[in-house]
This record gives structure tokens, C-alpha cells and sequence, in this order.
């Protein structure tokens, strides 16, 4: 029997896609931390590339083909409190949807790869 990847662990697209929406309208755009990040961005456009990025870092079937990590935090000189900011949020928003801890640290390990091209850019 094949292995279950995250991504069908947390329930697919349509799971991923609620987490995505409360992660941003929760979390991430009501904390002063994070949130002038995201002044001048359409979120409509971020939710969906959000929710594409999440489930290719969860095995998931959607092909991320947005531009790379460090190309796309350029010039936001992102500290290390802006990203564990983001990574605790989107643990909170993952819990909130009962995903269990392991997998929700299993994700976040996976994502957590991506640091240093985020950072300092």
C-alpha cells in the first residue's frame, strides 16, 4: 500500500485552499508584525498562489511554478521575526483544522528548507 502524502493527509485542494483563506484573514493580515507585508498585494492572486505553493510542498499534484523563493522576497529585507511570524501561523492555521501535530511539523520542516531563500533579501 502506497504511502499517503501531507497533501492527502490534510485533505486535498479544497482543505488546503480553507486553510490558505483562515491563515490570511486570521492570522497573518490581522498581526502588525507581518501584515504591511501585504499592503499592496491582491489577494486573490497570493490565496492562489499560496494554496498552489502549499500543496506542491505537501506531495500534492498542483506543479508550483511561481518564481523562486529568493527572487520573490527580494527587497523585502525579511527578518528572522517576520518568518517564524508566518511559520507559527500557518502551524496555528493547520491545527485550527485539525491536521494532527506530527504532519503539521512534518510540514513545516519541508517548508522550513526554504528559509534562507526567503530571508535577508
Amino acid at each position: 500500500m502506497a504511502e499517503q502524502t501531507l497533501y492527502g493527509k490534510v485533505g486535498g485542494s479544497e482543505a488546503i485552499e480553507k486553510v490558505v483563506d483562515y491563515f490570511y484573514e486570521e492570522l497573518v493580515l490581522k498581526d502588525p508584525t507581518v501584515n504591511k507585508f501585504f499592503e499592496n498585494t491582491d489577494m486573490e492572486k497570493q490565496r492562489k498562489h499560496q494554496t498552489k505553493f502549499i500543496s506542491f510542498a505537501l506531495g500534492g499534484p498542483n506543479q508550483y511554478t511561481g518564481t523562486s523563493m529568493a527572487k520573490a522576497h527580494k527587497g523585502m529585507n525579511l527578518q528572522p521575526e517576520h518568518y517564524d511570524a508566518i511559520v507559527r501561523h500557518l502551524h496555528d492555521a493547520l491545527a485550527h483544522f485539525n491536521v494532527d501535530e506530527a504532519d503539521i511539523n512534518e510540514a513545516l520542516a519541508k517548508i522550513g528548507t526554504l528559509r534562507d531563500d526567503i530571508l535577508f533579501k
